[in-house]
């Protein structure tokens, strides 16, 4: 098929459809990389441009269903860099910067006027897990102003860092003195810690309605990421519950509210539980930092691998997102892996020998199994 032209020619109808297209439109976020004068906002902030930054951000996290300490987390390492001052630039006070609108937030972050690079050049000194921390809210907080994050700022390698815990003999002591405590919760809060594998946040939200005494378990609601699991009790668990109830029941008659309380009767908090580990591990000889809640935690899960349970099921009871958390317990101790080789071995002959009888079922259990106090 042919076409005529202005003048007259005739031009093959392909030749017309071969022309080259239009380039696509770029995005605001790259468009603010190469225009100083900054475009508009992207579409979804428009109509909230002139709305302070902090409330409507706080929003943007909530609706993402990030938990409280991640959002502290983010504010804290967003103040710095927000604070920072090109030449020129008056200093912020906090109110000043809380009431900065979001236009005129995204114009302060614009990424190429030499912002970002000084407080990063101004935090490198951090711990390589802290500068990532401050690197992944500074960089959330770009997107989400919907500009493009500079390529050169780039997470730093940390390293592969194995999972703290306690040595048997360390473990047995700080049973011993939990039980020996003046604080009335601090025998059932170690043990549940070390027999869950609870989170601090998580102990200190459990409620009594949450637990089933005759299924020996508990129900954590809303726990990282918002994810509901089951918890399972030991039988020491089970027994450090009933000690604890008749003196929680002289302190609250709420059958339901937290199920630990402190000595004033009021809900633990996790600052309050960490400062219990420090006067514990003063009491049992424990270095200075070693005993935190996360280290017991450390314990419930390398006691259940070494005792043979499979990474699934040690990943769906801590609650761990990805298997790829769980994995860095494969990294144990060669005396570890000693001691799970013979007990594989003699297992095995076992369960060759005719004449033997039945073999105990290696069950999984905490680190603490077998510290039972007479």
């Amino acid at each position: 098929m042919h076409t005529r032209n202005s003048g007259g020619a005739v031009t093959p109808m392909n030749e017309k459809r071969a022309r080259k297209p239009q380039p696509k439109a770029r995005r605001p976020s790259q468009m603010r990389l190469v225009e100083p004068e900054g475009p508009a906002l992207p579409a979804r902030l428009v109509h909230l441009r002139h709305l302070p930054w902090r409330t409507c951000y706080e929003r943007q996290l909530n609706a993402e269903n990030k938990s409280i300490n991640t959002q502290k987390s983010y504010f804290y390492g967003l103040t710095p860099l927000i604070e920072t001052t090109l030449p020129r630039e008056i200093s912020l006070d906090d109110e000043d910067m809380s009431a900065l609108s979001i236009e005129s937030m995204a114009a302060r972050m614009e990424p190429m006027n030499g912002r970002l690079d000084l407080w990063a050049h101004n935090i490198a000194g951090l711990r390589p897990t802290t500068f990532n921390a401050r690197l992944a809210a500074a960089r959330h907080f770009i997107k989400w102003l919907g500009l493009m994050w500079p390529e050169h700022l780039q997470r730093v390698r940390t390293g592969k860092r194995l999972p703290r815990t306690l040595t048997k003999r360390e473990l047995t002591a700080v049973l011993e003195a939990a039980h020996c405590s003046e604080h009335p919760a601090m025998a059932l809060l170690v043990t549940l810690m070390l027999d869950t594998g609870l989170r601090v946040s998580e102990v200190c939200e459990l409620n009594m309605d949450d637990i089933d005494f005759e299924d020996g378990s508990a129900r954590v609601l809303g726990g990282k990421g918002d994810k509901d699991r089951l918890v399972l009790f030991t039988t020491r668990t089970i027994r450090a519950f009933e000690a604890w109830l008749p003196i929680r029941q002289t302190m609250a008659n709420d059958e339901t509210g937290p199920a630990l309380l402190n000595q004033q009767g009021r809900p633990l908090i996790p600052r309050s539980v960490q400062r219990m580990m420090d006067m514990l591990a003063v009491e049992a000889g424990v270095p200075k930092g070693k005993l935190t809640p996360h280290v017991l935690r450390h314990n419930f899960a390398t006691g259940l691998l070494e005792r043979g349970a499979d990474l699934v099921t040690i990943q769906r009871l801590m609650g761990h997102a990805t298997i790829a958390t769980t994995r860095v317990y494969l990294e144990i101790s060669d005396q570890t892996l000693r001691e799970v080789y013979h007990r594989a071995q003699a297992l095995r002959l076992d369960e060759n020998n005719d004449d033997a009888g039945s073999v105990e079922p290696l069950t999984p259990s905490t680190s603490g199994a077998g510290l039972e106090r007479s």
